[in-house]
């Protein structure tokens, strides 16, 4: 059994959480220059209870994916004792929701009480919480009782010293192991300059670790200014925001490395995680800085794909290597897939190689409502669906149970809707009954519909059947 060490915050050099740049080649990037622990960029709890968790065999990764397919947190297994989870909250239950879905992936959770801006502020999160220290109390507690992981929170500072201690010994009171400070208020901005006396204040009024950030403008210019900064607040700890996004080798004892080669690594790991392109491009140019007006940094801005960007860097090859890694180790996998299912599948099941196409049924009417009324009329069950998504390529297929025997496509498809409608077909199929196809000719269905409407009669159709959840399976015989 693998024992997780508790991440300590004491003496550590942290990557700051930073909307659209702590994504995971970042992260990856700066534990590999010396980077102690890193923080995600903020993500919303609405957002993330809304996502299922995915394995990610191709990249070798966990995915918490949206339901429009979209990846809103990618971990992996090398940051996992590393990589602290911050989240945008202002409430106690969903933020502890959110906490549970990701707690075995990541190190610790952060509560985002510090950021300014509007998209955070409206919804009572971030800064917005600095005016509402019961809702502090409130989330923080229900985090500290109900996960293993340790649990912080990031703040800016208040008006006065004294009431920024006095919340942050509130703070400390609800068993948080390290709270950051971003030692400036919150209307102030990044030319304004960090307040350190604010920040040891604070580092001398509690006994947790205190976490100093805001110090890139005025302080932190290269490695041996990390610890000045430290010692000009008294923090157990330093953050570091925007030195890191220009450098992200601010982390590195022996100094920055080369910025050509610093870009290209990040590049290696965005190409090796799949980071979106567009990401990619924007923390990129936050690195070229004032080179974004080179014949490079224009060649940069005119890209519009991860392979546009490696040519721009002369890494072309790479690109190529890597796709083609990926694409051989796609086959593979499809290929132990379908060796499983064709193994472990229950040979009960009958199998026709299917899809549901819409085009060719009449508006509202469905192979599943076909299904529905011939089980009515022979006086069986209704149809249970039993659905299954396969994490390699998230494609669905639906098994069918009617009269004790099952029916399945053999094809996977997009949608579960998809899916449980070619599972219909199949059934309907092989007891030799309509399916509803416009080929068929007159749709007694439809003649029904009709009459019913006409009568005020309202059929039941829209209830097709009894559905189970739909579950990531990577054979099947999770499956049944």
């Amino acid at each position: 059994m693998t024992v997780n060490t508790p991440l300590c915050f004491r003496g550590k050099k942290i990557l700051a959480p930073m909307v659209r740049v702590g994504t995971l080649p970042m992260r990856l990037l700066a534990l590999d220059y010396g980077a102690d622990i890193v923080y995600c960029e903020e993500l919303i709890d609405i957002k993330m209870l809304q996502c299922k968790r995915v394995i990610n065999e191709v990249l070798e990764t966990v995915d918490f994916v949206a339901p429009n397919e979209r990846v809103v947190f990618r971990t992996c297994e090398r940051e996992r004792e590393r990589v602290v989870f911050q989240m945008g909250s202002a409430d106690a239950e969903r933020a502890l929701a959110v906490a549970k879905l990701v707690e075995s992936d990541v190190a610790g959770i952060d509560i985002n009480m510090g950021c300014p801006k509007e998209y955070s502020t409206k919804g009572g999160m971030g800064a917005a919480l600095l005016s509402d220290p019961d809702k502090i109390e409130s989330i923080l507690t229900t985090l500290v009782k109900g996960i293993c992981k340790p649990v912080t929170c990031k703040i800016r500072i208040l008006p006065s010293v004294e009431d920024t201690v006095n919340l942050v010994k509130r703070i400390e009171k609800t068993g948080i192991a390290a709270i950051a400070v971003h030692g400036r208020k919150k209307e102030e901005r990044p030319q304004h300059p960090v307040h350190c006396d604010v920040i040891k204040a604070i580092s001398e009024a509690v006994s947790i670790p205190v976490i100093a950030n805001g110090g890139s403008h005025d302080f932190i210019k290269e490695y041996a200014d990390i610890e000045t900064f430290e010692k000009a607040t008294a923090a157990s700890s330093v953050m570091i925001a925007r030195a890191a996004m220009w450098n992200p080798s601010i982390f590195r004892k022996d100094g920055f490395c080369p910025l050509k080669d610093v870009m290209q690594d990040y590049i290696k790991y965005a190409v090796r995680y799949d980071n979106h392109y567009t990401n990619t491009k924007y923390c990129l140019c936050q690195m070229l800085r004032e080179q974004l007006e080179t014949t490079q940094g224009k060649k940069l801005h005119a890209a519009q794909s991860t392979q546009e960007i490696c040519e721009v860097f002369e890494m072309g090859d790479f690109y190529e290597e890597m796709t083609s890694v990926f694409e051989g180790k796609k086959t593979s996998l499809e290929t132990k897939t379908q060796d499983e299912d064709d193994q472990i599948e229950d040979p009960d099941v009958i199998k026709m190689a299917v899809r549901f196409d819409k085009r060719e049924y009449p508006p509202q009417i469905t192979p599943k409502m076909y299904l529905l009324e011939w089980c009515r009329k022979e006086k069986h069950p209704q149809p249970v669906y039993e659905t299954v998504q396969r994490p390699l390529d998230r494609l669905f297929c639906s098994v069918v149970t009617v009269a004790d025997r099952k029916y399945r496509s053999a094809l996977w498809d997009k949608s579960k809707k998809l899916a449980e409608q070619a599972a219909a077909i199949v059934c309907l199929r092989t007891l030799g009954v309509p399916e509803g196809k416009l080929c068929e000719g007159e749709n007694h269905l439809i003649t029904k519909r009709k009459r019913g409407d006409q009568d005020g009669i309202h059929h039941p159709f829209l209830v097709l059947g009894v559905n189970i959840c739909v579950f990531p399976v990577r054979n099947w015989s999770q499956a049944w």
